[in-house]
């Protein structure tokens, strides 16, 4: 299989950010297809919202015959090691997790750091409606109808220092409510990293919802990250703290098997993990497998980011 690194991508070939982000067509659509969005949990009403990414160019990765997974897929199958380490565990655990009242702390090399109660913490923010490929470590997929806000919203709302190169991530650390905490099986909290230019990307996403509902506690409530070119242990549930840095933070997975996860993370098909290959990949819901896709379908939008990296060994 021939799989081009970053470095290798043709400057011709990454599209231009004022060509294909156009914030008000955008909205336009995801306005379009909202009030389908809340009434129904299924896969049907989300056709007028892919198709409105589609028609407009917008950078969402969406293949041709991408289609949202069900509710039922994106519930009851996931991880979250601090409800427990197998995939029914957080749904099964997280029945009776709190999440009102919840704190989101913003600090760091900010010249406006501050604490906010989530809905403070929301109201100046636009919600969105996207729909995001997501691409696990462990070579399984699903398609994501996310609601949410801009991740570079916030962090320009802080404010950040000349000084800040890196975001770091913490989640909610209380074992009496998160009972997976419990065990040593990764050290808590999990804490998560990124370079600030790739927390700045209009790709990257502070997740509060999920078709069109709040989202749900094994999904990572009330609020999590996604970066869709990314594997999917980047993607930080429960997130209370996002702290800018001048150095690269520490990520728990990378600090529990260094040999395994990086701190980049980015998905590549030309690299496998050490126990399995990330050439392809399993759609939940889906007995087929796919090819696995450079940067998990966005490497048009994101590849300029790593002009110059060698992509094998920053994983």
């Amino acid at each position: 299989m021939l799989i081009r690194r970053a470095p290798d991508l043709k400057s011709s070939e990454i599209t231009p950010e004022h060509l294909y982000w156009n914030r008000r067509e955008w909205i336009a659509a995801a306005t379009a297809a909202a009030g389908a969005l809340v009434l129904a949990p299924g896969v049907r009403p989300l056709a007028a919202l892919a198709q409105g990414q589609q028609r407009l160019g917008m950078p969402f990765g969406l293949q041709p015959d991408d289609k949202p997974n069900s509710y039922e897929d994106i519930t009851e199958y996931n991880n979250f090691y601090e409800f427990g380490v197998d995939k029914g565990d957080p749904a099964a655990r997280s029945k009776g997790f709190r999440t009102a009242p919840w704190t989101v702390r913003v600090e760091g090399l900010v010249k406006a750091p501050a604490s906010y109660h989530l809905e403070d913490f929301l109201k100046p923010h636009r919600i969105e409606d996207r729909i995001y490929r997501h691409r696990c470590v462990e070579a399984w997929s699903m398609v994501m109808p996310w609601r949410g806000i801009s991740l570079a919203d916030v962090i320009k709302r802080a404010e950040p220092t000349s000084q800040a190169g890196f975001v770091e991530f913490t989640t909610l650390y209380d074992p009496q409510r998160m009972p997976g905490q419990k065990s040593r099986v990764l050290d808590w909290p999990y804490v998560e990293g990124l370079r600030l230019d790739e927390a700045l990307h209009p790709l990257a996403f502070l997740v509060t919802g999920l078709y069109g509902k709040d989202l749900p506690n094994q999904n990572g409530a009330p609020l999590r990250l996604h970066v869709p070119w990314k594997y999917g242990f980047k993607s930080i549930k429960s997130v209370v703290r996002i702290r800018l840095l001048d150095k690269q933070p520490r990520n728990t997975w990378n600090v529990a098997a260094p040999g395994e996860y990086g701190f980049y993370a980015n998905v590549n098909p030309g690299v496998d993990h050490p126990r399995w290959s990330q050439a392809t990949e399993r759609r939940i819901g889906e007995f087929r497998r796919r090819k696995t896709l450079m940067f998990n379908g966005y490497a048009e939008q994101v590849g300029s980011m790593y002009a110059g990296m060698d992509l094998n060994k920053n994983y």
